[in-house]
């Protein structure tokens, strides 16, 4: 063999090699954002989606955050998944956060998918580490954010998801979020 095919060989195994990594296989639509609060002098959100040019889109949102969190406070979150989008087609998944106290979920999933996805656009706390109470209270804004979905599976089968997270404790007010996304299949 020549050196020449030889080289050209070798080229073409790393350029193969180097496509193949994992990237992200989908794009998301955001179809639409509702939040819900029992006290909004304690925590107002609101939220809304906001179309940045042909086909992209991204959420703006501000949250007035006043009131203190504990132990006591717990979130959750459920995924649901439609293949039509119909409110009857759609089908509880095993994507979730557990009920948990707030902090844990600060020190897990917060740290790991929403401090990513939101630094660049929101004025959300980023700490490194592990987080030390308090919870800060001030007004939260997101502007234009896109979510590189840093933290999210590379493969996400197309579809309607709906994402439902709920935050509650004892003398506090009970708020939440539900995200509907149309997923599809990335091109290139």
């Amino acid at each position: 063999m020549d050196s020449g095919y030889s080289s050209v060989l070798i080229l073409l195994a790393v350029w193969l090699i180097s496509r193949c990594g994992a990237a992200r296989k989908w794009e998301y639509e955001p179809v639409l954002i509702l939040t819900t609060s029992s006290d909004d002098s304690l925590i107002k959100l609101e939220s809304s989606i906001v179309r940045l040019g042909r086909g992209k889109f991204g959420i703006s949102a501000r949250v007035e955050w006043n009131y203190d969190t504990t132990e006591e406070t717990m979130v959750e979150a459920v995924v649901y998944r439609s293949n039509s989008g119909d409110e009857s087609d759609y089908k509880l998944l095993p994507w979730a956060i557990p009920k948990q106290t707030f902090y844990d979920y600060l020190n897990s999933y917060y740290k790991d998918v929403i401090m990513k996805n939101f630094a660049p656009c929101s004025n959300v706390p980023q700490f490194k580490g592990k987080f030390q109470p308090p919870w800060p209270k001030r007004t939260y804004i997101g502007d234009k954010c896109v979510f590189e979905a840093e933290g999210f599976p590379d493969i996400v089968p197309p579809g309607f998801y709906k994402i439902i997270f709920n935050c509650t404790g004892p003398d506090q007010p009970s708020w939440s979020f539900i995200g509907i996304f149309k997923i599809i299949n990335k091109m290139f």
